[in-house]
Parts: C-alpha cells; sequence; structure tokens
C-alpha cells in the first residue's frame, strides 16, 4: 500500500514483524487518532475506534505487512466508516444543530509531519459534516493525510479512478464553503488574538457598533447545547443584522456575559473559552473571512458532553 511519506519527509515505514503489538501502539496510536478525529468529530467515538482496531490487531498475523501506518489507516477508516453509518441517523434527530466536539490538545504524533493541520481546524471538521462516510473518508485520507488514490483505494474498498471522483465530488460539494488562508488564522495568531479581544469586549459591553464592524457581510451563527441538554440558539442565524441582534441582546447568551472568557487553543487556533468557577461552559470558534479582519462564521459549544477535552 503506497502513501506519500517520502515526500512528507518521513522515515521509512516499519515492518510490522519486526515490533510488538505495544509498540505498535506507542508509535501509532496518536497517529490513528488524528485519523479517527477528523472521520467521527468526536473524542470518544474516536478513542473507541483506535482502541477496537489496536485489540483487533493481537489477532492478526503482522509479519507480511510491509507498511504498518497504512495498514492501520485502513483499519480505522473500516471502523470509522461503521460509526458514521450508524452515527448519521442519531445525528438526524438531534434537537438543534449538532457540531463537532472541540480539543484543547492537538494530538501531534511521531508521524504529524504527514498531517496538513488546517485540517485540524474547528473550521474544517464543520465543513466535514457536509459529506458522505465514504465522501469524509476518501476526503480526510487525501487531503489531510495526503494518501495516493491507489492507497485510498485499498482502505475503503473502491477503485483509484473511483476514488478521484468521489474526492472531486467532496471538495465542489464543500467549493462554496471553502476555508479562509492560513494567513488568515492560523498563520497569523497575534492578529487572531487581537481580533478575539475586540469581539469579547464588543460582546460584553453589548457594543452595536463594534461588533458590526467585526462582522464579515453574511455571517453565520450556529450553535449547540447537546440537543435538551443546555438551552442555545437551535437553529443557524445567517446574515448581519440577526446575528447582530443575538450577539448585542440583552436576553439571549446573557450566561455567557457573566462567566470568565480567555483566548485558549482550540484544534490548533486560539479561539474563546468561557468558564465558570474553572469549569469550562462554553466554547466559541470563529472562522473569519478572507482578508483575516472580520468574521465569517461563528460555532458556539456549550454541550456539556462535548466540553470535556477542553482545557480549562
Amino acid at each position: 500500500m503506497k502513501d506519500r511519506d517520502s515526500k512528507a519527509g518521513n522515515t521509512a515505514p516499519q515492518i510490522a514483524g519486526e515490533l510488538s503489538v505495544e509498540e505498535i501502539y506507542r508509535s501509532y496510536n496518536r497517529y490513528a487518532f488524528s485519523i479517527a478525529y477528523r472521520m467521527l468529530g468526536t473524542v470518544a467515538d474516536a478513542e473507541d475506534a483506535v482502541q477496537d482496531c489496536f485489540a483487533g490487531l493481537q489477532q492478526k498475523e503482522l509479519s507480511g505487512v510491509l507498511n504498518m501506518k497504512a495498514y492501520l489507516a485502513k483499519g480505522i477508516t473500516n471502523r470509522c466508516l461503521n460509526i458514521l453509518s450508524s452515527a448519521r441517523s442519531r445525528r438526524e434527530t438531534y434537537i438543534g444543530e449538532w457540531l463537532p466536539e472541540p480539543v484543547s490538545e492537538a494530538y501531534d504524533g511521531p508521524e504529524a509531519s504527514v498531517e496538513r493541520k488546517d485540517t485540524l481546524s474547528y473550521a474544517f471538521l464543520v465543513l466535514l459534516e457536509r459529506l458522505s462516510p465514504t465522501e469524509r473518508a476518501v476526503f480526510v485520507l487525501r487531503e489531510a493525510f495526503q494518501y495516493e488514490y491507489d492507497a485510498i483505494a485499498e482502505m475503503v474498498g473502491k477503485s483509484g479512478s473511483n476514488c478521484r471522483q468521489i474526492f472531486s465530488r467532496a471538495k465542489r460539494t464543500l467549493q462554496s464553503k471553502q476555508l479562509p488562508p492560513a494567513a488568515a488564522g492560523e498563520g497569523n495568531p497575534a492578529s487572531r488574538e487581537k481580533l478575539l479581544r475586540r469581539f469579547t469586549a464588543a460582546f460584553a459591553a453589548y457594543d452595536v457598533g463594534g461588533m458590526l464592524a467585526l462582522l464579515a457581510e453574511q455571517p453565520v451563527l450556529i450553535g449547540d447545547g447537546g440537543g435538551q441538554e443546555v438551552h442555545t440558539i437551535l437553529r443557524p442565524m445567517a446574515g448581519r443584522k440577526g446575528v447582530l441582534a443575538l450577539l448585542t441582546s440583552r436576553r439571549v447568551l446573557q450566561r455567557m456575559r457573566e462567566w470568565e472568557v480567555a483566548v485558549g487553543s482550540i484544534n490548533g487556533e486560539p479561539n474563546l473559552v468561557f468558564k465558570q468557577q474553572g469549569e469550562v461552559r462554553a466554547v466559541l470558534c470563529l472562522t473569519l473571512d478572507r482578508s483575516g479582519e472580520q468574521i465569517q462564521e461563528l460555532y458556539l459549544v456549550m454541550a456539556p458532553g462535548k466540553l470535556k477535552h477542553v482545557s480549562a
């Protein structure tokens, strides 16, 4: 199974027969998790997929495996496809909008050099929700981990040409919501943090003018309260007028103004973490427009179960 190890500057892949399962786990468990998390959008499901995958190695004859990294990617992908198929029906009955689970830790491992870091961003995970399970698998393996189409074909049980078509279709699906360039976000964290602090000040002061200056022409605000766990915005709000009204309302999101707010690293980017007596109560992830100076999308996560992996 081929991948782009040499192009990514990695050392030659280890032969499985030379390693114990424990050594394989220590070497590759974080890499396996990074695939699963991008595929599934939740830490618990990703951890389950990883544990299941490595547990299955105990019963496998691995002496003939020449590229353990690619072999594990295939196992993780198959488990994630099964989980995604069953999760789709649950998410369709979810009350309000379903958003991915934010994380503070980057989950970088020894194989991190093959990952595209911008594909860990929260906005990227939200975009992936638009894809079918197979499209998501192909897109993640190609876009985030730079596998060749023939290698992806072995992982998902399709032909190389079919995977190429699936990737192109997935990219077209996401075309209208392309991520801004890295310079607008991760590539310029100091500028992004300055904007976040301006937003925090305007939000706390109900500053209509200050907030209006920060919003792009067509901003979108999406909230996730965990179904019925926490009262939040049930439907996405689009457009400057509606988003501005929500962010400067003296009734909506009022509790958030009573909580301590700080800039924290969420999915590899500076975003806002709201805390009450040391406990994380909400995370607000922002996507900037192509200028890097205005806010295009706001993702508010208040579901308690989705805040466990955000550092206070």
